[in-house]
């Protein structure tokens, strides 16, 4: 006997398209200020992109991963979170980081090599940049698995690359996720490349999006430079998670413009004519572009956006490079919340 135990199929989601035209049946429902919100949020991530890449070419910060391209999928995903709900980000995460409220001097403070860049606000709710790849999705999947066993109606987001899929960790959180059904929503930015590996060499599955089915719940592959689509799909599987449904898997569909960091040279392994067909996609033009047309936009309010964007950061860069200088022994102090005998053996010694 032969018959068909199952049939699945992925769901593509785009509301806002390149040329800035809107599917007003699939557009959730978004104030006018909110759209500003979007738009200055996307501009904000963008200006401390470009002012961390000069600051790195100059020795203040070291190595630094860029965002450009992928503000769309950060800025609509972290709107549609809640303030009680917590992100596990890995280490592209900034404009995330810039929506929650996290300080930007901090920011350039952990890029400058301090990790008290890191002791993160308790308002923020995110855990510190994550640098092992993958690894931290299986720390996600525990606090969601936390928050059943406690009852508390809390969700956990967590971020990363197309790169983590091929890591066995994606794969183990993905299956206690779906065993457990933990409140997590996992947001996959497929960027292309793992940095010169492109996805078709990573894996044969024609989606990411996919990858879920084998765990027991829902994928669904976005277009990550829509910032609509981006915060409605974080805002479904959000509800859906809380609902005890189940994780999501996100596959946010989109691009780096820049190098992978700025150790890297993408031209090395992808063409120009590649990076200049996504630039059209760009996420900020395309809201851009659907704002003009709503009459929200124009030239006087594009330049007060920017020349706000770029104050705030010029004094956030400012603010980091007044720090005062940290003490060696200070290393051990954001390990964990209590000490242990030996780190605090170790700390003496260092004092």
């Amino acid at each position: 006997m032969r018959k068909i135990i199952q049939r699945f199929n992925i769901e593509y989601l785009q509301i806002l398209d390149e040329k800035g035209n809107c599917d007003e049946v699939l557009m959730p429902h978004l104030t006018n200020s909110a759209l500003k919100s979007f738009y200055e949020a996307m501009v904000l991530t963008r200006v401390f992109d470009d002012k961390a890449l000069k600051l790195q070419r100059q020795g203040r910060i070291g190595t630094y991963a860029p965002v450009r391209g992928q503000e769309a999928i950060q800025i609509g995903s972290a709107y549609a979170i809640q303030d009680i709900d917590v992100i596990f980000p890995a280490f592209r995460e900034n404009g995330v980081y810039l929506v929650r409220r996290m300080p930007a001097e901090m920011l350039f403070q952990y890029w400058g090599g301090d990790e008290r860049g890191m002791n993160i606000p308790k308002n923020v709710n995110m855990f510190p940049v994550s640098i092992t790849v993958g690894a931290h999705m299986l720390h996600a999947v525990g606090a969601g698995m936390a928050f059943n066993y406690k009852k508390e109606k809390r969700a956990v987001v967590t971020y990363f690359g197309d790169g983590a899929t091929s890591e066995g960790d994606f794969h183990e959180a993905m299956n206690f996720a779906g065993v457990f059904k933990a409140p997590v929503v996992f947001i996959c930015q497929n960027n292309q490349y793992a940095i010169s590996v492109p996805v078709k060499e990573q894996t044969a599955s024609e989606t990411l999006a996919q990858k879920a089915i084998a765990y027991g719940f829902k994928g669904i592959r976005i277009d990550g430079n829509d910032v609509f689509a981006s915060y409605l799909a974080t805002k479904e599987a959000l509800n859906h998670v809380r609902a005890g449904k189940g994780p999501v898997l996100i596959e946010a569909f989109t691009y780096r413009i820049g190098d992978h960091t700025t150790s890297d040279d993408a031209k090395k392994y992808r063409k120009e004519k590649e990076v200049k067909e996504w630039e059209k996609k760009d996420p900020i033009l395309r809201l851009k572009k659907y704002m003009t047309k709503m009459g929200l936009f124009d030239e006087k309010y594009e330049a007060s956006v920017l020349k706000y964007a770029e104050m705030e950061v010029d004094k956030a860069v400012e603010k980091f490079e007044n720090v005062p200088a940290q003490k060696p022994e200070e290393m051990f102090d954001y390990i964990y919340a209590e000490l242990t005998n030996e780190l605090k053996e170790q700390r003496a010694e260092r004092r």
